[in-house]
């Protein structure tokens, strides 16, 4: 049976006793050596988009506003148009439960890709690999400066790529905190030194944050602190992409020349060149079997496939595969488990766009006053005090009709039009009069109708409790 090896990494020990070790391992800095290939195509492509939607979402304008702007102190999140109020958190709380979903079809269709592709740690990692390329060379230029004693040259190279490293940072800082403070006002406040506590506070902090992840601990974040890395290998099958070294095919390893008839001499076609782990960004040589640091980038892949071209030999001796594939069976991409986890996003998808895009932008809550049931007026009316609290969640001014229903006669002792800005959240006081002779019993279901006078289809109804006095008999 060819299966995908997995590498035992657990401690051995020839004494009857436990031998102790520690848990976490000091870390062993990693130089990862410029490539070329399919899969690294396909990434920069999906990094470069990340980074432009995240540097260049916060400059859009909509409307007159920011598109995607996190107002926290008037509790309004913007959104290409839509406004959200903290009203709507199950909103948010369903997006993420989707996201999840989405997470969960990809891994057990195509293993780590997330991690590989589109995970901000990641793409942010080659980003500082490629500050650190351009500014202290490739892996062995790195590998030599770095035992080199101290000197001019190394002082300015290193001074070079940190000073990079923390530009970018604080370019990721600021593009960060210019979703919650309008970029616009922002940024002329970061250049002119002009900044309030809060923003002062965030923009040091992600920087610190972005360069130590970035920069310093890269792999360490994703073998250590990411919980993905832990529980994505239960849902993984025998149908999962994964990528995966062919042993039977690489087996036994060596150097050789290129033209040598290596297969008389017993080996396979892996040349132990080394390459496959000089590329990796986690530091693991995929050889040695699955492993859950491996996060999917296809660094390996590439790096194999340049060696295999060099050397006469057919590609994908290292390559994305499944279990059932190196077996010599055949993949099965619809299986029960991915039709469940598709057959449910789309299902949460339609309920979920569904309930975005007939969201009516108005919030309406009715407080009765109940520090006394009823007044008789001075007309002998039966009188209820009511509070209405309309908030306009949508991105306009407007003119909104009251009305009221529920029992013969009823009127309504103050205006029956209201005006309410963008964002605004407005207490109403409205009393309501009843003419006794129509009251026969002690309560009454009332309906307020609030109605938007510019647009038909902003409208909300809302029942509450009319409160008369207990007919005696």
């Amino acid at each position: 049976m060819n299966q995908i090896p997995v590498k035992d990494v657990t401690p051995k020990s020839n004494n009857s006793k436990a031998e102790s070790f520690d848990l976490y391992a000091k870390r062993e800095h990693i130089y990862v050596k410029y490539y070329k290939g399919l899969f690294k195509n396909l990434r920069t492509i999906s990094g470069f988009i990340m980074l432009v939607m995240f540097y260049g979402f916060s400059w859009i304008q909509w409307d007159g506003h920011q598109a995607i702007l996190f107002d926290l102190p008037s509790r309004q999140f913007h959104v290409f148009g839509i406004t959200f109020w903290p009203q709507d958190f199950m909103l948010l709380s369903w997006l993420l439960i989707i996201l999840a979903f989405v997470l969960f079809f990809v891994t057990v269709f195509a293993g780590r890709l997330w991690c590989g592709y589109a995970c901000p740690q990641f793409v942010w990692t080659w980003f500082f690999i490629w500050a650190e390329r351009v500014t202290e060379g490739d892996r062995n230029q790195r590998m030599r400066l770095d035992k080199q004693g101290w000197s001019g040259q190394k002082a300015i190279k290193k001074t070079a790529k940190h000073s990079l490293w923390l530009f970018i940072a604080a370019a990721s800082a600021i593009a960060f905190v210019g979703y919650f403070t309008p970029i616009r006002e922002l940024t002329p406040a970061v250049l002119s030194w002009n900044l309030g506590p809060w923003e002062t506070w965030w923009i040091g902090f992600l920087t610190i944050a972005t360069y130590a992840n970035a920069g310093w601990l890269r792999e360490q974040v994703c073998i250590y602190m990411c919980p993905y890395a832990r529980f994505q290998s239960v849902m993984f099958d025998q149908d999962t992409l994964v990528i995966s070294y062919d042993e039977e095919r690489g087996e036994n390893r060596g150097k050789r020349k290129k033209n040598a008839d290596y297969k008389a001499q017993g080996m396979g076609d892996c040349i132990d060149c080394g390459n496959c782990v000089h590329v990796c960004p986690v530091g693991i040589d995929i050889r040695d079997g699955l492993q859950y640091e491996c996060v999917a980038c296809g660094a390996c892949v590439d790096a194999c496939d340049d060696i295999m071209d060099r050397m006469g030999y057919d590609r994908g001796l290292i390559r994305y595969t499944t279990e059932h594939a190196l077996e010599g069976g055949e993949t099965h991409i619809l299986r029960p488990r991915l039709i469940a986890y598709f057959a449910c996003l789309c299902a949460m998808f339609i309920a979920f766009g569904y309930t975005l895009f007939t969201r009516i932008p108005l919030e309406v809550d009715i407080l009765r006053d109940r520090g006394q049931l009823y007044v008789e007026a001075s007309n002998g009316m039966i009188e209820n005090v009511y509070t209405l609290k309309l908030a306009n969640k949508s991105q306009e001014d407007h003119q909104y009709s009251i009305e009221v229903s529920g029992i013969d006669g009823l009127t309504m002792m103050a205006e029956h039009e209201v005006t309410i800005r963008s964002g605004e959240l407005l207490d109403y006081p409205v009393s309501l009069q009843a003419d006794p002779r129509f009251l026969d019993r002690p309560n009454y279901n009332i309906m307020f109708k609030v109605q938007a006078l510019d647009d038909e289809d902003i409208m909300l109804e809302q029942e509450n409790r009319f409160i008369g006095p207990a007919k005696r008999h």
